[in-house]
């Protein structure tokens, strides 16, 4: 079993998905004229812009959501695993993607505001969504949805729980079973509370957890201010194999860079853009950029602050393809959450491996419930019956439970394949599908940018395109769009 699910794993990501990723964000950020830049001031505005609604969560709601999505395991473990497989220079290729991957983030985001509908009384959308109305493949959409329900209701979550046990365990040694019951009941209770819900307790458990670690990150970087100018330097000559020692990996940190990349932040993987539709906005492309400044507070700030806390304190392994490591600091710590633990207790050594394992306990569960709502919207688009909904949606809840709590007892190399597979599968179909409709989100961005130069608020009315199956943008529904 293990061979079979390695070998779809190396056809998942080959070497086509790592290129399709980078040179799709190239792409985007030169068809719309480089907006994660040109757009940052209009990012940070739209954040705390509009209000929610009977049938939509407001934009910041609709962020933190998203960001609960993002900023997960993959900001302390994947950063972690990153360096121990691609060496520092990993981390320059995870900026990379980041800053192009915003492009694809704002593309994606627009795309399900564009396509959204109301579902029992909610906003609902997603790639299933706009490739059914957008490409009018109904094919296509029902694979996007099927493997979405099985990746993130079934694969996804059982790497962030995984991670979850480990630090746990690691910090107070509690057994991962006592850990994965624990999370399985919290999950439990806030998963049935709905999409409001969620987005509550996203919209105050992110910042908070966001807040705190970095702020941690500050006073060790703080602490070792003199390194900065020697580590950046370490990461860049690592990137481009200017640096000896990681000459053996040099090949695999584009890959491992653009791989953990996309795991962290999620750009063009076709999560975001379900929190994106839940929005209620007046124009879809202010969803659009504040998805895509989300982009750059999971890689540039969080991933960034892990990465630079493990390189200062010189805590972490870097392994050789032909086996054996490169470096070996750790002799005792398996690739993971440790080396971040062991950073910060280079420094603290009271807290440091509780910090950790407290930070990375609420960025993954906020995560999973993010995968919860993912799951169901698209139950919600491939059973349109109520009564056959509410079982899909109750078996869902149940097996996801089953999923979080058998990755908690799971090896963690077995939860990151199964994990990167369900990535994988999801970016490919999504990057297609963005790529195909990229030239209508083109048409209301400048749509977009006519309005901010004649200092408008924008507002979008799709009489004046007629795009088909975006009836929620027509001028007798934009009342209820502001």
């Amino acid at each position: 079993m293990n061979d079979i699910i390695n070998k779809i794993y190396d056809i998942i990501w080959s070497d086509a998905l790592v290129y399709l990723c980078l040179l799709t964000g190239i792409y985007f950020t030169i068809r719309f004229r480089c907006p994660q830049l040109t757009q940052i001031r209009e990012m940070i505005r739209l954040l705390f812009d509009g209000n929610s609604s009977d049938k939509g969560i407001s934009s910041f709601q609709a962020f933190s959501l998203a960001i609960s999505g993002r900023v997960g395991t993959g900001n302390i473990a994947g950063v972690a695993t990153a360096i121990a497989m691609g060496g520092p220079g990993a981390i320059f290729w995870m900026w990379v993607i980041a800053f192009l991957g915003s492009a694809s983030a704002i593309v994606e985001a627009t795309l399900g505001q564009m396509y959204k509908e109301v579902n029992d009384g909610e906003y609902r959308g997603g790639p299933a969504f706009y490739i059914l109305k957008g490409l009018r493949s109904k094919a296509f959409a029902w694979t996007f949805a099927i493997v979405t329900i099985i990746s993130t209701g079934f694969l996804l979550p059982g790497v962030q729980s995984n991670s979850i046990g480990a630090a746990v365990e690691s910090a107070f040694n509690l057994s991962p079973s006592v850990t994965g019951l624990s999370i399985a009941a919290l999950l439990a209770i806030i998963i049935i509370g709905g999409v409001k819900r969620i987005s509550t307790v996203a919209e105050y458990v992110v910042p908070f957890m966001a807040g705190a670690y970095i702020l941690m990150a500050l006073v060790i970087i703080g602490l070792n201010f003199t390194q900065i100018p020697a580590v950046i330097s370490l990461i860049v000559k690592a990137a481009f194999n200017l640096e000896a020692t990681f000459g053996a990996v040099a090949g695999m940190a584009i890959s491992w860079g653009v791989k953990r990349g996309i795991y962290s932040n999620e750009a063009g993987q076709g999560t975001a853009p379900h929190a994106a539709a839940a929005a209620e906005v007046s124009h879809p492309i202010k969803q659009g950029l504040v998805q895509g400044f989300s982009v750059y507070v999971d890689t540039m700030f969080v991933c960034t602050a892990t990465a630079l806390m493990i390189l200062f304190t010189g805590q972490y392994n870097v392994e050789n393809p032909n086996g054996g490591f490169i470096v070996q600091h750790l002799p005792a710590t398996e690739m993971g959450p440790g080396f971040t633990q062991q950073a910060v207790s280079h420094h603290f050594p009271t807290i440091g491996n509780a910090f950790v394992a407290l930070a990375l306990a609420f960025f993954a569960f906020t995560t999973i419930m993010a995968y919860y709502y993912i799951a169901e919207t698209n139950i919600s688009f491939v059973s349109r019956k109520k009564q056959h909904k509410t079982i899909l949606i109750w078996v869902l809840r149940l097996l996801m439970l089953v999923s979080t709590y058998v990755g908690c007892i799971s090896t963690a190399k077995s939860a990151w394949t199964l994990g990167d597979i369900g990535v994988g599968l999801m970016a490919w179909l999504n990057l297609i599908a963005i790529l195909l409709l990229h030239k209508k989100v083109l048409t209301i961005y400048d749509d977009y940018r006519e309005q901010q130069k004649a200092k408008k608020d924008p507002i979008f009315n799709n009489d004046k395109y007629n795009f088909p199956n975006m009836e929620l943008w027509s001028k007798k529904n934009s009342d209820t769009l502001n």
